[in-house]
């Protein structure tokens, strides 16, 4: 009888307790190899190089640079790399950036062990894996319409204090009337609160 290999992860933490947690998980498994584990951005790019594993838990929250960011820059120098993001996170901001850059799955951290998994196996057999309630929270802003880079900005110069007038451009208000219209806000201030919750802003 031939035995298949184990599928190699490689895990991308920032949290001590929780990483620990993964390893002993993956470790208990027959079909599953814990190869390498990170805790940043530049160690996650050096460990994937270096084992080339078949799946990459990816914490969506790492010091310095997100996980979403490593993962693209993981994907543009190995285009076939399975990454799941793994996050407490379910805005959908967040949530459409790491599907749209290549995530073969977005998953909650408060997924039940058996499932995680389940979905680990899943993505190994080539599929992708968005759970019921990621989905709904998708599904909740599906056909709206995108914020330009331009609101982005605006909206994070709103969020870190600034007035119109120091914004300095000539067009500010307009950008801002799109934004509070997009996002079905009330006022400038409103709208910042709707982007945090929804994960549109990097905090």
């Amino acid at each position: 009888m031939v035995h298949a290999d184990p599928i190699r992860i490689l895990s991308v933490e920032d949290h001590p307790i929780f990483r620990e947690g993964l390893a002993t998980i993956i470790g208990s498994q027959k079909d599953m190899v814990l190869v390498a584990q990170a805790a940043n951005a530049v160690e996650a790019m050096a460990e994937f190089r270096l084992h080339r594993p078949d799946i990459t838990l990816m914490d969506l929250r790492l010091p310095g640079t997100n996980g979403t960011d490593t993962l693209i820059a993981i994907r543009g120098e190995f285009p076939r790399a399975h990454i799941i993001m793994l996050t407490t996170s379910d805005g959908d901001g967040e949530i459409q950036r790491a599907m749209r850059s290549g995530a073969s799955a977005y998953i909650l951290k408060s997924m039940p062990k058996d499932e995680l998994l389940n979905v680990v196996r899943s993505v190994h057999a080539g599929r992708r894996h968005i759970p019921p309630e990621v989905a709904a929270r998708l599904a909740e802003h599906l056909g709206d319409e995108d914020l330009t880079t331009r609101e982005l900005e605006v909206l994070r110069l709103i969020r870190d204090g600034y007035r119109n007038k120091q914004i300095a451009e000539t067009t500010v208000n307009f950008h801002i009337k799109n934004l509070v219209d997009k996002l079905g806000a009330n006022d400038r201030t409103h709208a910042v609160t709707i982007a945090l919750r929804r994960g549109l802003l990097q905090i």
